[in-house]
């Protein structure tokens, strides 16, 4: 292509190129620049394109430094600060581009309207140290306070350091990882990275660079000046603003980085960074970013406006306008890439490609692709977004006989004559090279599936139950495992045994194998093929599980004990169903068209589960079945949403709807919140709780007996018998297991025809029976929003020490914290001790015995920030979500359930900021075993969505007990909770299909394959013991070849390409899924013969086998059931393939009057 000649002070327009095509013109442009020793700035108007050139650039251009200058991602004028990581990040950029370690930039034009601290700040500010050098640590401690870093005992996220003896713990602003600095007397011995999480060293570095640890100073002249410009620039008395008076303590609050023009006489802009010797490229169509981008402030500034508390800076001292952006870019040369404009196909750089999409169900999908390449015009790429997905193409293309050798990266493609290939690389849109000879076709060509939503799909699968309770990650070794066939035993590890399997060249290959213990010392060694027999047992704890003898029938008697009691249990709950499914509920309808607009209003994307819960909930109320589902989600999670939408759906279909929470507080947050969210709708919604007056309580009361009320959220008050409902459609309880049997009577009462929805974090082992035994539909959600961080748990025994830096470090970043004391009596002594201990905090104290306005005013003055120090009692257990609050300091933790502790640690982390919680203990070791195994419990559970498991867990440590009758548990404990659901599920299905079940049957029969080579995957590939035995399970419980596909790319993604023998455990598990359907018992496929097993009566046309022997030599029938083929294939791969193949050549399997076990 020929690039334009760009001249200081003027601008070349170009048409904007097709597909993916502008990121390789910009790769060429970029390294033209650098060759000149030019530095190439981009402004994108589009965010998204921002990180999109950044993924492609590194394909085009391997060789360029790209550096991305990220957005704060907060809102103009919001209230808290942007992420520590970002301003890191941004901190980096921004270094990078003074010093020249970088040749180009993306900027997003939004981001370009940023005023920014001088170039002066970061120079004054910025200091590194190397090994060997001299160090004076009482000036390096005060340096480090001026730079804004800040003091902490262990060191977790950037711009925090800690100082122990002879080391000093960093985390410097722009680093991946924190370091750790070891000093000899007063000189440098070593510096360490370490690994924040293990606070465990990794390897040693010469030098470190600390950048300042935010984006303003906060010395003592900075504070003056900031106050000194305050009384200047902003008006009204200053002392009514926490910001000010919390700068004259040296904190900066939450959004302080609104207020930055009163820190420097003169702001800057990204452009004193990339000085004069710099080439801009205006990517997009930036006027209506630029506009949209005025406008927005200009709104959020008029309502910023006129509190007091928080005067706010015009924009214009902010943010730059559109006027001056032009100026200060007029001086350099400048491109600008103009869209739409339609000559795109006769250019002579780059076209766009023909129609290439897969046709599915066709006999050869791809026929569009080949026909393509066969036409020879250019040379064909093709291009996977990830190495895991590169695997699964190269799957798809094989299959239709296409098989393009892999490259690594662009340049050894061209160098190459082949005419296809394939290679990985995170293009959105392919387009075909005209210049150079070559099409690019990514996924989005071949699936027609836009770019992003292909990118949302790989990291959110829906999650799936049965997944989760199968799980065998947890494992440790000792815990106790249910063999379906011989029993229960201790898990002892995972071991190589060498069984006699040879690899190609002659060497021993071991397999990877379970090994379990019985009773009595017996082994018992599994195959890691064969996971799909073990389970984790659970029911009761680990140490009272009984161990059963091999080969001694104990098993036998157990399962048989427990099949027949399953017979019965599965029998009533058929009853149950029966009876449920007679009577007629009602079938909601509603529009569409309004729906999608009410759904509109919710501001986040719906993460893959949310979104699944609202579709099965819909489901639900348009069937005529009455609804009872449990949606089971972790806090702060969207639950609410789920309901929102329900509530809809039920108030244009003519019904009312009854939200019931326990707590006043939440019941007074879901009034405001559906206020919120049917402003537009012609809705009513009326409250019944502590907080409404006697007036408004009968008001409501009569509204619903009317109808005019459409929406009632209430506490217990709802279920009084002075509550009659005109026609409830829809009852939504929150946080299910807060309310006693007593009131689920009640409940039930309401129901009989009622469709409920029950919406809980933490289910009550009862509750999770019953769903998990199908009596109730359940929805999981375990993905997160995005940006959300896990939260930070840690159990310390209480001391003031411990106390002062937990409160300490979340109101040094401007955030609030939640101190919970669970004694009313005794709760103003601690305010008093606290107010000793911290004389900063602005201390509030709420509990359930407050007079109902008090606490009602409290709890809206935490709200709006005018305290930071909320000290209370479990009354915040229930959803009150105040986004700014990220630590919670909870006393005697040793003293709350397993739900509880989770709730509790819910009303944090609510933004996207790291939370912490502190579970204080009066001394860690005196714990009763029980506190101890449920503190253990919460604290590994740091993962988001935990809230599923911790049921799990709490269900184990405390047994389930009987859902219909009362001697369900003994049996139980026998075989496990898990097979015993199994069992069940087996059972009620056959009922249905009117068969008497046989539950001693082998549980699942699954198909053996034997491909004579070794199948696992190796430890040096994947190191961690749980990790694999986790893959493992997960492939042997895989029932399609999307769940393997899906798996392959995690595995790939995580460790790397496959080695040989992870390859063959793959082809192991597809050939399972491939003869299944079959009615395949057994494959054993030697290097010169192959077997395959069938049961009796396959559900296989008989004529087929015929033919199939008929036309091929080299197969045999061996027997009545048993076909043998005889050809020497040395590669277990070919093997499989052969298989494959003659189960193909088939036809389809025959849907028999009994259908084929799935």
């Amino acid at each position: 292509m020929q690039l334009p000649k760009l001249i200081p002070g003027k601008r070349h327009a170009l048409p904007r190129p097709p597909g993916s095509s502008d990121a390789l013109a910009l790769a060429r442009l970029a390294e033209r620049e650098r060759a000149a020793g030019r530095l190439t700035a981009i402004v994108t108007a589009d965010a998204s394109d921002a990180r999109r050139l950044q993924d492609e650039l590194a394909f085009f251009a391997p060789a360029l430094r790209v550096t991305l200058f990220p957005d704060w991602e907060t809102l103009p004028y919001d209230s808290f600060s942007p992420h520590q990581d970002l301003i890191s990040e941004r901190l980096a950029t921004l270094w990078a581009i003074r010093q020249h370690q970088t040749d180009l930039v993306l900027v997003p034009a939004t981001t370009a309207l940023y005023r920014l601290a001088p170039p002066s700040f970061l120079a004054a500010y910025t200091f590194d140290f190397k090994q060997g050098q001299k160090l004076d640590e009482a000036a390096l401690k005060s340096q480090l306070t001026l730079a804004g870093y800040q003091h902490v005992t262990q060191v977790v996220s950037p711009g925090e350091y800690a100082v122990r003896g002879g080391l000093i713990d960093l985390f410097p602003m722009g680093s991946p990882q924190p370091f750790r600095v070891d000093l000899f007397d007063d000189e440098i011995d070593s510096i360490r990275a370490f690994d924040p999480d293990t606070q465990r060293s990794l390897y040693p570095v010469p030098a470190v660079r600390l950048l300042p640890g935010r984006e303003f100073p906060l010395d003592e002249a900075a504070q003056a000046r900031f106050r000194h410009r305050w009384r200047e620039l902003l008006e009204g008395d200053p002392t009514k603003s926490r910001l000010y008076k919390d700068m004259g303590h040296g904190v900066a609050s939450a959004g302080i980085e609104y207020y930055l023009p009163l820190f420097f006489e003169q702001t800057a802009s990204v452009f004193d960074y990339l000085g004069d010797e710099a080439t801009l490229v205006l990517h997009g169509d930036l006027e209506p970013a630029f506009q949209q981008f005025t406008q927005d402030t200009r709104e959020r500034h008029r309502l910023a406006q006129g509190d007091p508390e928080r005067p706010v800076l015009p924009p214009e001292t902010l943010f730059l306008s559109a006027e001056d952006f032009y100026l200060a870019a007029k001086p350099l040369p400048q491109l600008a890439l103009r869209p739409g404009v339609g000559d795109a196909n006769e250019s002579a750089f780059a076209q766009t490609l023909p129609e290439l999409t897969v046709q599915r169900g066709a006999d050869d999908p791809l026929q569009r692709l080949q026909a393509h390449i066969r036409a020879g015009a250019r040379r064909v790429l093709v291009l996977a977004e990830s190495a895991g997905r590169r695997e699964s193409l190269l799957d798809f293309l094989r299959a239709s006989g296409l098989n393009p050798p892999a490259f690594d990266a662009l340049a050894e493609f061209e160098a190459s004559s082949e005419p296809s290939g394939i290679a990985t690389a995170a293009l959105a849109r392919g387009f075909a090279w005209v210049e150079g000879g070559i099409d690019f076709v990514t996924e989005t060509e071949l699936f027609a599936a836009g770019p992003t939503t292909r990118r949302h799909k790989r990291q959110e699968q829906v999650s799936d139950v049965e997944a989760l309770i199968k799980d065998l990650s947890e494992l440790k070794v000792g815990d106790p495992v249910v063999h379906a066939q011989h029993g229960i035993g201790r898990y002892r590890g995972l071991v190589n045994l060498d069984v006699g399997a040879t690899n190609p060249d002659g060497s021993a290959a071991p397999q990877e194998f379970l090994h379990l213990e019985y009773a009595g010392e017996a082994v018992l060694y599994v195959p890691v093929s064969q996971l799909h027999l073990i389970g984790r047992y659970t029911g009761v704890s680990a140490d009272e599980a009984p161990l059963h003898k091999l080969g001694s029938g104990q098993w036998e008697k157990a399962k048989r004990k427990a099949a027949e009691q399953v017979r019965d249990a599965a029998a009533e709950l058929l009853n149950i169903h029966a009876r449920r499914a007679a009577r007629e509920g009602h079938a909601f309808r509603y529009s569409p068209h309004d729906y999608e607009q009410f759904a509109a209003d919710f501001g986040f994307e719906e993460t893959a589960d949310q979104s699944a819960a609202i579709h099965a909930v819909i489901q639900d109320m348009i069937s005529p079945q009455p609804m009872d589902r449990l949606v089971c989600g972790d806090v702060g999670f969207g639950k609410t949403e789920v309901a929102l939408r329900a509530a809809f759906v039920a108030v244009t279909g003519g019904k009312q709807v009854a939200l019931l929470a326990p707590t006043t507080l939440l019941a007074e947050q879901h009034y405001q919140t559906l206020q919120d969210r049917f402003a537009k709708w012609p809705v009513k919604v009326a409250q019944m709780s502590r907080f409404a007056s006697g007036k408004e309580t009968t008001a409501a009361l009569k509204g619903l007996q009317e109808g005019s009320v459409d929406i009632v959220v209430g506490t217990h008050k709802l279920l009084s018998e002075k509550t009659r409902f005109k026609n409830l459609g829809l009852l939504i309880i929150d946080e299910e297991h807060r309310f006693g049997v007593r009131h689920k009577e009640q409940i039930k009462a309401l129901r009989a025809e009622v469709d409920v929805l029950t919406l809980t974090a933490t289910p009550i082992p009862r509750t999770m029976g019953m769903a998990l035994e199908g009596l109730r539909d359940l929805s999981v959600i375990a993905t997160a929003p995005q940006r959300r961080l896990a939260i930070k748990t840690f159990v310390r025994s209480e001391s003031h020490g411990t106390i002062r830096e937990a409160v300490l470090r979340e109101l040094k970043r401007g955030g609030q914290v939640y101190f919970l004391h669970n004694e009313v009596e005794t709760i103003e002594n601690r305010r008093q001790a606290l107010e000793k201990i911290l004389p900063e905090a602005r201390i509030a104290i709420a509990h359930g015995q407050m007079p109902e306005r008090q606490l009602e005013h409290v709890m809206r003055d935490f709200v709006a920030q005018r305290h930071n120090l909320l000290l209370c009692s479990t009354i915040i257990e229930t959803g009150i979500d105040v986004p700014t609050a990220n630590t919670i300091v909870i006393a005697r933790a040793d003293k709350f359930g397993l739900a509880q502790l989770h709730q509790l640690r819910g009303r944090v982390g609510r933004s996207h900021h790291q939370a912490y919680a502190y579970l204080m203990v009066p001394d860690v070791q005196s714990l009763t075993k029980q506190a101890e195994q449920r503190l253990e419990a919460i604290q590994q559970m740091e993962e988001l969505g935990s809230g599923f498991y911790l049921a799990m867990h709490d269900l184990e440590i405390r047994g389930a007990g009987e859902v219909l009758g009362e001697n369900q548990s003994g049996n139980m404990m026998e075989i496990g909770f898990q097979l015993y659901n199994e069992m069940l599920a087996e059972a009620v299905r056959s009922l249905k299909a009117g068969k008497e079940p046989d539950l001693l049957a082998p549980m699942q029969a699954a198909t053996d394959i034997n491909l004579h080579a070794p199948a696992l995957l190796p430890s040096d590939y994947c190191g961690d013991v749980h990790l694999r035995l986790s893959f493992y399970k997960k492939l042997a419980t895989a029932k399609s070849n999307e769940q393997i596909d899906t798996l392959v790319e995690e595995i790939v993604d995580r460790f790397g390409k496959l080695p040989p023998q992870a390859q063959t455990l793959i082809d192991v598990h597809r050939l399972r899924v491939a003869s299944q359907p079959y009615g395949v018992t057994k494959v054993d496929a030697a290097p010169g013969a192959i077997a395959i097993h069938f049961k009796p009566n396959p559900p296989i046309d008989p004529m087929a086998i015929i033919h199939l022997i008929q036309k091929n030599r080299a197969i045999k029938l061996a027997g009545n059931d048993k076909l043998r083929i005889e050809r020497a294939l040395p590669e277990p791969r070919e093997r499989a393939q052969l298989v494959r193949d003659v189960l193909r050549s088939l036809g389809q399997p025959v849907r028999a009057a009994e259908p084929a076990p799935a």
